[in-house]
Formats: C-alpha cells, sequence, structure tokens
C-alpha cells in the first residue's frame, strides 16, 4: 500500500514538474510570429478565404492555448464587402506532448461569441458555398518551413472546432429587392473532423421567436467535394417552440397575428448547398388575431383552430407540405402547400377541402362581414398568392356549398331583404314598414351553391345560386377582396315573377340599379330606387 502510495505522489509531482515546465517554456517552444503566420495561411488556404486577426496571445492556464484576438474571415464579394465571421477571441488549444517534444500541434478551436452572417441569394445560392475553393489568398504568407519549433502547416489545422455562444444572422434576399431576416442566437456547435468526413451536433435559438432546434447525428462527406458546399450532408433536427407569433410576424406583418406552440422533427439530407428536409410538424393551439374597425367592440377578434399537422419537405429553398391539415370548430381543412419563404413568398395551395366549417364563427365572430351568412360550408378550389400582398395577388378557382343556414350579415339582410320585398311587398318597402315573419321567412335558405374565379384578388361568379322556401336568387358579378368593391347582377324569383337589379360600388353602401321592364313601371322604379337606399341605411 505504501509503494503505490510512493507511486501516486510521484505521478503527480511529474505532473506538476510538466506544467511548471510547460509555463516556463512555452514563450520558448512556441515561436508566436511563425505561429501567426502558419494559423493565417493555413486557415486561409483552407477556407479560400482571407483569415485575419489583429494580435496573438500565448497562455498555459487552464491549458495551452494560442489565443487570436479580432479574428475575421472574409466574405464572398459576390455577397458583399462585409465579414462572413468576426469574433474578439478564438482559442486555438495545443496538443501538450507534442509541445514539450518541441513541436506545435493544434488540438481544438473554440470560437467564443461569434457573428456569422448567412446570406441566400435570389438564385438560391448561398454565401458559404464558395468556402474550401482552393485559391491563392492575396496579403496572406505562406506557411513556414518545418524547423525552430515550428512545423509545417498540416492537412487539417484543427480535428475539434467549438462554436461558442454564436450569434448567426440570416438574411433571404428576394428577386426583388425584398428581404426576410432572421437570428439565431445562442448557438453551440461542435464540430469533429475525421478523414474524409465532419460530425457535428449542438443547439440553436431562433429569433425573433424563441423556437429551439436541436441538432444531432450530424455529419458532412468531404471525400470528393470541391467546395464545402458540395459536401454529402446528413442530420437529425427537433423543433420546440412555445409561441410562433414573433417568427412567423417578421415574415408576413404582425396582423393578423398567427400563435400557438411549434413541434416538430426533421430528418437532413442532400449537399450543404442545397439542403433537403423531411419530417412532421405540428402547430398546438393554434390562433388567428386580428383587429377590425368594422366590429364593434371587442375590435380585436381571435379565431381558435384545431391542432395544424403538416408533412412536411424542405428542398432547394422550397417548402412543400402535403397534406396539411386543421379545422374550425367540428369542420376540417386539408390542402396541400408549395410556398418560397424569401419575398414575395409565393405560394400554391392546391387540393384545398374544405368540410363543414362553420361559416358563423368566421364570418361573423371573427370577421364581422357585413355580408355573414351562417350555416355549414363545402368548398374546394386551387390558389395562389404571394404572403406580402395577398389580398391583391390571391387567384384560383373553386366550387362551394353551404348548407342550411340564415342570412345574418346586417349589409346583406339590407340588401337581400329589400331587393326580395320590391315585387311582393312594394308599398311596405317604400314606407319602411317590413312585417318581421316576411322578413325572418325570406332569410332563412336551404343552399347557396355555386362556383368561382379569383384573378388578382377579385373573385367572379357566374353562378352562385340562394335558395330557400320562398324564393331563389342568382348572382352573378364580381367582388374585390382588398376594396370591397362589388358589381353584380342579382335575379330574384319567388316562382310568381322575377326581378332584376345591378349592385354598384363600395359592399357596405352599394348602389342599386332595379331593372324596369322586369315587374315595375319606371316611376315605380324610381321609387324602390330611393326606398332601397333608405332601407339600406336602417340596417347598416
Amino acid at each position: 500500500m505504501r509503494r503505490v502510495f510512493t507511486w501516486l505522489l510521484v505521478g503527480l509531482a511529474a505532473i506538476v514538474v510538466l506544467a511548471i515546465a510547460a509555463i516556463v517554456l512555452l514563450p520558448r517552444l512556441v515561436d508566436t510570429s511563425r505561429v501567426q503566420a502558419l494559423i493565417a495561411s493555413s486557415a486561409s488556404q483552407a477556407l479560400g478565404r482571407s483569415v485575419k486577426f489583429q494580435s496573438l496571445s500565448l497562455s498555459v492556464v487552464p491549458y495551452p492555448v494560442v489565443r487570436l484576438h479580432a479574428l475575421e474571415i472574409a466574405e464572398d464579394p459576390a455577397f458583399g464587402a462585409g465579414p462572413f465571421l468576426k469574433l474578439d477571441t478564438a482559442d486555438l488549444r495545443l496538443k501538450l506532448w507534442p509541445l514539450l517534444r518541441g513541436h506545435v500541434e493544434f488540438a481544438t478551436l473554440v470560437l467564443k461569441e461569434p457573428t456569422i452572417a448567412l446570406i441566400r441569394a435570389p438564385d438560391g445560392r448561398w454565401n458559404f458555398t464558395s468556402l474550401g475553393t482552393a485559391r491563392e489568398t492575396a496579403g496572406v504568407p505562406r506557411a513556414p518551413r518545418a524547423g525552430s519549433g515550428t512545423p509545417a502547416a498540416p492537412a487539417t489545422l484543427v480535428s475539434r472546432v467549438v462554436i461558442d455562444k454564436g450569434l448567426v444572422t440570416y438574411e433571404a434576399r428576394g428577386p426583388r429587392g425584398g428581404r426576410a431576416r432572421h437570428r439565431l442566437e445562442n448557438v453551440g456547435l461542435t464540430l469533429s473532423t475525421s478523414p474524409g468526413a465532419l460530425s457535428f451536433a449542438g443547439a440553436v435559438r431562433v429569433m425573433p421567436g424563441d423556437l429551439a432546434v436541436k441538432i444531432s447525428d450530424g455529419a458532412m462527406g468531404l471525400s470528393g467535394a470541391r467546395a464545402v458546399a458540395d459536401a454529402s450532408l446528413r442530420a437529425r433536427i427537433v423543433l420546440d417552440g412555445k409561441d410562433v407569433r414573433p417568427l412567423i410576424a417578421s415574415a408576413l406583418g404582425p396582423e393578423p397575428a398567427i400563435a400557438g406552440g411549434l413541434t416538430g422533427r426533421l430528418d437532413v439530407g442532400g449537399t450543404v448547398g442545397r439542403p433537403r428536409a423531411t419530417g412532421e410538424v405540428e402547430l398546438q393551439g393554434p390562433t388567428v388575431t386580428r383587429t377590425n374597425p368594422e366590429c364593434p367592440e371587442p375590435r380585436r377578434r381571435t379565431l381558435p383552430l384545431s391542432s395544424v399537422k403538416a408533412n412536411v419537405t424542405w428542398d432547394d429553398g422550397r417548402l412543400l407540405v402535403q397534406p396539411l391539415t386543421t379545422g374550425i370548430g367540428s369542420g376540417g381543412i386539408t390542402a396541400k402547400l408549395v410556398a418560397t419563404p424569401t419575398p414575395p413568398m409565393p405560394a400554391e395551395m392546391s387540393d384545398l377541402e374544405i368540410k363543414g366549417i362553420p361559416l358563423e364563427r368566421v364570418l361573423v365572430d371573427f370577421l364581422c362581414q357585413g355580408y355573414a351568412v351562417s350555416g355549414p360550408l363545402d368548398l374546394t378550389g386551387r390558389f395562389t398568392l404571394t404572403g406580402s400582398d395577398p389580398l391583391h395577388t390571391l387567384a384560383g378557382a373553386g366550387q362551394l356549398r353551404v348548407g342550411a343556414g340564415k342570412v345574418v350579415g346586417a349589409s346583406a339582410l339590407a340588401l337581400l331583404g329589400g331587393v326580395v320585398r320590391v315585387g311582393g311587398a312594394l308599398s311596405s318597402v317604400l314606407s319602411l314598414d317590413v312585417p318581421t315573419s316576411m322578413f325572418s321567412s325570406s332569410l332563412d335558405f336551404e343552399s347557396i351553391v355555386g362556383t368561382y374565379q379569383v384573378r388578382n384578388g377579385v373573385v367572379t361568379t357566374r353562378d352562385l345560386l340562394y335558395t330557400s322556401r320562398a324564393m331563389k336568387v342568382k348572382v352573378t358579378g364580381d367582388y374585390a377582396l382588398a376594396t370591397g368593391q362589388v358589381n353584380a347582377d342579382v335575379v330574384v324569383d319567388d316562382g310568381r315573377r322575377q326581378l332584376q337589379a345591378r349592385v354598384t360600388g363600395p359592399a357596405a353602401s352599394p348602389a342599386i340599379r332595379v331593372a324596369p321592364a322586369t315587374i315595375l313601371r319606371p316611376l315605380e322604379s324610381e321609387q324602390v330606387e330611393r326606398g332601397l337606399k333608405d332601407l339600406l341605411k336602417k340596417f347598416r
């Protein structure tokens, strides 16, 4: 036992002696000017970019380190003049045993709180795709020859790179000058090199939005790759965010505000320059909130949705969601979505199927539409739009059916009720004395069916048919989503006669012109038009 204890003391003494020797001999063993040239030239040649730092210092405690101050890696000139990477300090940890033998070998590079700028051009190219392209870098000295305690540059400068509390800025440039910007904060990554490969793992937070991203089982295949962008890529990504509202607001604006907790898992493949990811994402407890001055208090309304579930694929800068499922109340929504997240954020929605959505929750409680109806909505269609201006760019076509319900919007009550009563109760309309029984009867309907086309945000229908026990109403015309302008012909048929009217102007207060030849003489037609306008004012 005493012998073992003696050997332990000897071992500890040897370690202390070696540590003291390293402290005393480090400045002698490391030729700082040669090491500085070695680092700058080796890194520049490996990255194909100019690498520079203002100064270099040595430290032994707690381990031998060459510390680089004010380090910068140049940007690809095609993306701007600012640095690709910059930081105040970077530590190059030295291997102890080679150092004691008079050789300088690096083990780990620690980048402390670096700022890295990632930029994606409109054509899909990234600013890091030129990294690793071998070329002579002007102004950078060649690596020194072996001797004087400093070896020639090794094939790999370090075997391990650690990014500690990094900040990554992400900028996606659109074809028309638009830009989407995000930040990745508190980036912690560990990259380990091996012959022909690089493995990595870590975690980041996407801001705004505080979306936690964990990366595991990451690997880059470098064999045969002419540049970093050509390297094969593999990784597993897990997403976890409490509320996506800030993240979506940064891309689409503050309203409508989309909120909810995000979870997901993605498998990444492809290459570094053209990554591909597939997996499943779920938005839990989603809500859509908007402020509408047309609503009575509260003017800020929220529409709750069912959980949004999606199978997603990211490929070459495009997002494919198939299928996307959600719902409102007891109704369901399914669709296929293809979108590009760079401005103007074009998107295409196909195979859209809405089944049994309660319209009153959407049109009355949330949108406060003057032309709202209640009843279950079934709708199919296909749309294209841009996220930056959906109301003016929406285009598509489809068909709809609303089951048994009521006309409940004030503007619709005024317009439909007034036009309907012209034929059967002209005297009541002109005196603004409408019988309650007739009023309620005419607003109940059995169905509303029709097809539609949308172009540049203007909805057109040629066959919209409202059917109730008392009458049928056919509508042919246009409605502009952004401005609320309406231009439509309305034909009312109560089984005994028809009434034709033209409705134009803003939907909230349209102008109504009755076709005199249908049921009325010219003098009566003028009276009806005045009566309808007065009736509309009554229901505003």
